[in-house]
């Protein structure tokens, strides 16, 4: 579903990403995880547009993306969950909702069956979003991208700023993605609940990836986990 290639991505003059690669397929939760300044959130920017990779090429649904405006992305059908939300405070939960909502060629979501997932989302539609709680948000954040009808997923920090509860309620979402054929790429510096729902990892450090492989060997093997993740 999503192929990146030996990409290379600046901010400026500065480089912050050095020849990743990685790969997600559909129906599979993989895990981007390092240390803060890894350059983990900046290839979730490169994947979108955000910040483009100039040397490289990312392909999404068999198409090369590498230069698309990120509207056009989002269109191909990518969804994001970014770490700070980016809900809109003054409107109304429904409002947010209604604005993720488009078609692409992937299967469509319907209110109700984010009312599934989330039971609380339904008794919140008419509140103003800046009367929110944290996990509250992350409800509205991950339902709008759901109602995008996307192949993939993007998660950037999912758990930030979240009880334990919502937590876990949030890595639940991501399985139920992965049962329902959607491609999951998760940033998330709470490892271990990363590793668990998750399929494979790849560990990236100083802008380059250093590791790949299944997650559940960084779940079982803490000498190899503790040496790349320091944990």
């Amino acid at each position: 579903m999503l192929t990146v290639e030996n990409i290379e991505t600046f901010y400026g003059e500065t480089q912050a990403v050095f020849g990743a690669s990685l790969h997600v397929k559909a129906g599979e939760v993989v895990a981007l995880l390092g240390p803060n300044g890894a350059g983990k959130t900046t290839t979730i920017r490169s994947i979108l547009g955000l910040t483009p990779a100039k040397v490289g090429q990312i392909r999404f649904d068999g198409k090369d993306i590498t230069h698309s405006d990120t509207h056009d992305i989002a269109r191909a059908g990518i969804g994001w969950v970014p770490d700070d939300r980016r809900i809109f405070p003054t409107l109304k939960v429904k409002a947010n909702l209604q604005l993720g909502k488009k078609k692409t060629r992937f299967r469509a979501w319907s209110e109700s069956e984010m009312f599934d997932i989330f039971s609380a989302l339904e008794y919140l539609m008419e509140r103003d979003c800046e009367n929110l709680s944290g996990g509250e948000m992350q409800m509205v954040a991950i339902s709008r991208a759901l109602l995008g009808s996307p192949g993939l997923v993007l998660f950037d920090e999912p758990s930030q700023g979240l009880a334990p509860k919502v937590v876990q309620d949030v890595m639940n979402t991501i399985s139920h993605l992965k049962s329902e054929g959607i491609a999951v790429l998760v940033v998330e510096q709470n490892a271990m609940s990363a590793l668990k729902v998750s399929d494979r990892v790849y560990v990236m450090d100083h802008g380059k990836i250093i590791h790949e492989g299944p997650a559940s060997q960084l779940l079982e093997d803490e000498p190899l986990r503790k040496s790349l993740l320091g944990m």
